[in-house]
């Protein structure tokens, strides 16, 4: 089937829009969902690689561009009405912003007397350490497409020369007074500063000792 004729089978919404369910090809763990225009399905396959829309930042995105977590897409189907999508795909990292393995990590819990609790099954500590480790891993084991890989092998200037430009990120959406953009942006901040930490030899315990001598 050519693209054009799959795009026909497709139901988008009054924006142009269709949500689109990524799955892990190997675990089947649900990873994410987020929205797909035309133009992003066509990037993802032309590419190999998830390509999504983001209805915040009105503009195509490549998953894992800047993190290094990317999607390469395995199955690609649709449902039987045509308006939501499902991606398999071979995830390179977790798939959440948050470092968690999937979004879905809010477990909502029902007891005997129907009370609801929702039980996290990922700490934030974890999380910066599981990114942590994978940010090592990638330093000395080189894969294709990695974004992190990118960073160390133009060195220590194109590093700070992020953590200068998301510094900045920060400030903006910090004036702006844009409590969504501050989240994304402190998150990009703080994923190249741990890229910096991993190229300058620090460590998580080295930080959280010095963080921890601040109680006071």
């Amino acid at each position: 089937m050519a693209l054009k004729e799959l795009l026909k089978n497709i139901k988008f919404d009054d924006q142009g829009l269709v949500p689109a369910i990524a799955q892990d090809s190997q675990s089947k763990d649900v990873l994410m969902l987020a929205y797909m225009n035309e133009k992003s399905i066509e990037k993802t396959f032309e590419t190999g690689y998830a390509h999504y829309y983001s209805r915040r930042r009105k503009q195509l995105w490549k998953k894992g561009e800047t993190s290094g977590h990317l999607q390469k897409v395995e199955h690609f189907s649709y449902d039987c009405d045509g308006d939501t999508i499902l991606i398999q795909v071979n995830q390179t990292g977790p798939a959440c912003h948050t470092g968690a393995k999937t979004c879905f990590y809010n477990e909502v819990l029902l007891d005997d007397t129907k009370t609801i609790s929702i039980k996290s099954r990922e700490e934030n500590l974890t999380m910066v350490s599981d990114l942590f480790e994978l940010i090592k891993k990638r330093k000395i084991q080189p894969v294709e497409n990695s974004y992190t890989q990118y960073l160390f092998d133009k060195g220590i200037d194109k590093i700070l020369k992020k953590v200068g430009e998301e510094s900045a990120e920060v400030i903006i959406a910090a004036k702006n007074n844009d409590k969504d953009e501050l989240i994304y942006e402190l998150s990009d901040l703080v994923y190249h500063s741990l890229v910096l930490m991993v190229e300058q030899g620090v460590s998580l315990k080295e930080l959280m000792d010095e963080l921890q001598s601040r109680h006071r």
